[in-house]
């Protein structure tokens, strides 16, 4: 096309012409050892004793454990991980969402699976939205439910809420308080997997959990790309 011989697609981490995401940089991504993860909050070396999900930092939250059935995350939040990111939703590189969500399928355990979920997302705000032009964690949800052959739902209705990347933990879980609710008329299907791109401190996660729930949902689990 012509569009692609002015402006040839580059990789996002080495700039080299031909695809989104070479197969050298993606061998280099930051994965996550699933055996080492905790299998509730998919912290990277919570298999023993999960340091993020216990009772002293669940209790800003209201609560001795996440919301959510189960939580993985593909890659470990580093320059590598937070720049594929960055150019997939802030510079509108819109062809990762493939390589990324590919990446996410293979961290799904296969007793998921089993539960025949629906993909849903948790939706960016209309000014995230409208500033990028498309909501990413849609799109991933989207390609994720394609690969492994799900049903994709649009459950939640776009929160009203700060930015959250500049926010500090105690500011991201108030900012999340109440932000987040069922879509109106939305059939909430029993069990879902819950698409983010990042999980940061988890309030985004937990507020959107608690509305599947509040909706009817009784197994919700989460997928992120990358997580701190």
């Amino acid at each position: 096309m012509f569009a692609d011989t002015l402006f040839p697609t580059r990789c996002a981490l080495c700039d080299a012409p031909g695809t989104v995401l070479c197969d050298r940089c993606a061998r280099r991504l930051p994965y996550i050892d699933a055996t080492l993860a905790c299998p509730r909050c998919g912290a990277p070396y919570g298999r023993v004793q999960c340091t993020e999900c216990n009772p002293v930092l669940m209790a800003p939250f209201g609560c001795k454990e996440p919301p959510w059935d189960g939580a993985v995350s593909a890659l470990v939040l580093t320059e590598a991980a937070r720049r594929v990111v960055t150019v997939y939703k802030d510079q509108g590189e819109r062809g990762l969402a493939r390589p990324m969500a590919a990446i996410m399928g293979r961290y799904l355990p296969p007793a998921w699976l089993a539960d025949e979920p629906a993909v849903a997302f948790v939706p960016a705000t209309p000014g995230a939205r409208r500033r990028r032009g498309f909501d990413h964690a849609e799109l991933l949800a989207r390609e994720l439910s394609w690969i492994i052959g799900a049903e994709w739902a649009p459950l939640l209705a776009a929160p009203r809420r700060l930015d959250q990347r500049r926010l500090s933990r105690t500011a991201r879980i108030q900012n999340m308080r109440a932000s987040m609710r069922a879509l109106p008329g939305a059939t909430i299907p029993p069990a879902i997997i819950l698409v983010d791109d990042v999980c940061t401190t988890g309030s985004t996660l937990m507020a959107a959990v608690e509305a599947l729930r509040e909706g009817g949902a009784h197994t919700v689990y989460c997928a992120t790309f990358a997580r701190t």
